[in-house]
């Protein structure tokens, strides 16, 4: 099974944040997954720093930021500042991206990549050995309840093959489409981390279906 559950806070409910988040601290959830999206680089606008302050401020758990933004760089260390554990920065984004990987590291943060469906898992080959994490996104960024992209498979069986032939510790971690039925297998095939979003938030029991989530066996 993958080790880490990571719900995407931007499917749940902001009327009612605080109780959201305070569930999220009684559940098996591991991280908390936060998308920010700036409306230039994907088609869509989510939060800033003031909901990330306060989540912060109200969760047990480590937040596992994404940055779906131009100019990541620009931001590093607010979002340290405002309780990011991990940044995840997406290769399409960054013109200069072992210097970016390196200055979140010199934060005290994990550093990780995401690419891109269109982008292939060979763009990393120079830099997979200084990542802690690479997301691989199953769906087109920029909004939530996407369908799965089956291709993804494929990618995470040549990222890990990738990671192993590195030596790295970089963990796999895949964004978008994730649900119960897929997760098995997102699971053999080498995922470490699963972020989900309408399938935990749009449940009846949220708390229940991280539980779920946590005790799938991988398909052999």
């Amino acid at each position: 099974m993958c080790q880490i559950i990571a719900p995407s806070i931007l499917s749940a409910n902001f009327g009612n944040l605080q109780s959201e988040v305070e569930m999220l601290n009684q559940s098996q959830a591991d991280w908390i997954h936060i998308d920010v999206m700036d409306g230039v680089f994907v088609p869509n606008i989510s939060f800033g720093f003031p909901v990330l302050k306060f989540i912060s401020e109200t969760t047990t758990k480590p937040l596992d930021v994404h940055l779906m933004i131009v100019n990541p760089e620009k931001y590093f260390e607010i979002f340290r500042k405002y309780g990011a554990t991990s940044l995840t920065i997406h290769y399409e984004a960054s013109t200069h991206l072992h210097r970016s990987i390196h200055a979140i590291r010199d934060l005290g943060m994990k550093a990780g990549v995401a690419l891109n469906p269109h982008s292939n898992i060979s763009l990393l080959d120079d830099i997979i050995s200084d990542l802690d994490i690479v997301l691989i996104m199953s769906v087109n960024p920029g909004y939530g309840g996407q369908k799965f992209i089956e291709n993804t498979y494929s990618k995470i069986h040549r990222l890990k093959d990738m990671i192993i032939q590195k030596s790295s510790k970089a963990l796999i971690e895949i964004d978008g489409g994730v649900s119960l039925e897929n997760a098995p297998r997102l699971a053999e095939a080498g995922t470490d981390v699963l972020v989900a979003g309408n399938t935990i938030f749009a449940s009846e029991n949220p708390a229940s279906t991280i539980r779920l989530l946590k005790s799938l066996k991988p398909v052999k």
